[in-house]
């Protein structure tokens, strides 16, 4: 008997512990973060990013994407879509598209509070903006790489699609450095309507009729590593400066194969999105814009992001 007793009260013990974290779960505050892909180890790491969050604030969080390639209407829709939970935050890196805007404008207007990450768009009443300052990040990108550079040197830009806010900033920034140190920009590769910019394409074009070009920026870390890849292929060797400081960009300076690049804070934009979450499900007042800074990474320093690269991704 006393037996039948005592597993009586395991089970019952265990049936309450089962009870109380289901309601537990079910009180826990609802945050959606929805980024532009998930496919790109940018996004990836910031999603790793935004899940740490989620642990450690005790947060009922997921994080969703458009497929890679996907048009402004996928993730339109997904937003319209995920307002229909009821989330109590959502944290959106969303694209510079008017039907995007749209649908947060709709968000806002149903007292969701909506958390702008990685790209800015014109949201009045925002809750906050979290991410690196755009022409900033393109004015030190532009001072790296005119450090190694002489006056009149010659270089090209790979600005991509100009009709986007950020990636016109980052160009903006690049574009006052180089000049005020005097470095010749012989041209800016942009994407034009309806034709995507064919990087390795237009590089190997750029090698032949600027065949004394000593650098090059480009507006991520994608369109850079396939520059260089088209540089290397040709013998030469020069300096190559993207933004985003994903593995393969690392790997290359500590190889050697460039000296330097810079680097965005994508994991630190994904946590401190989830933070400044918490925060406004508690009330707290916050700031309205938080700038997750640039790193510079050189030779001394990129085993140290590799380290934390296979860290956070693995």
């Amino acid at each position: 008997m006393k037996r039948k007793w005592i597993i009586l009260l395991i089970i019952t013990v265990l049936l309450i512990t089962c009870i109380v974290k289901f309601l537990r779960a079910d009180d826990r505050p609802k945050v959606i973060v929805v980024l532009q892909d998930l496919d790109s180890q940018y996004s990836n790491i910031m999603k790793a990013g935004a899940e740490k969050g989620f642990r450690e604030f005790d947060i009922d969080g997921k994080v969703i994407a458009p497929p890679y390639g996907s048009t402004a209407d996928v993730q339109a829709a997904m937003i319209k879509n995920i307002l229909k939970e009821h989330p109590d935050i959502l944290v959106v890196s969303p694209f510079e598209s008017p039907v995007v805007l749209s649908n947060l404008k709709k968000a806002v207007e149903t007292k969701t509070p909506v958390v702008l990450l990685d790209t800015d768009v014109p949201l009045k009443n925002r809750t906050i903006h979290i991410g690196a300052d755009n022409f900033e990040l393109g004015r030190i990108a532009g001072e790296l790489l005119a450090s190694q550079l002489h006056p009149k040197d010659e270089v090209v830009l790979i600005a991509g699609d100009l009709t986007s806010t950020v990636l016109n900033k980052r160009i903006q920034g690049a574009t006052f450095s180089l000049e005020t140190a005097g470095i010749k920009i012989v041209e800016k590769l942009v994407e034009l309507p309806f034709r995507p910019l064919d990087v390795k394409e237009e590089m190997t074009r750029i090698l032949q009729q600027y065949p004394n070009i000593k650098g090059v920026f480009a507006i991520n870390d994608v369109m850079a590593l396939n520059a260089l890849e088209v540089i290397k292929k040709h013998g030469n060797t020069v300096p190559v400066v993207g933004t985003d400081g994903i593995t393969k960009m690392v790997e290359s300076i500590e190889d050697g194969t460039i000296p330097s690049t810079v680097a965005q804070n994508p994991y630190d934009m994904g946590y401190i999105s989830v933070e400044t979450a918490w925060e406004v499900i508690k009330g707290e007042r916050v700031r309205k814009n938080i700038d997750t800074g640039v790193d510079i990474i050189t030779k001394d320093n990129a085993k140290l992001k590799l380290d934390f690269l296979k860290e956070v991704l693995k």
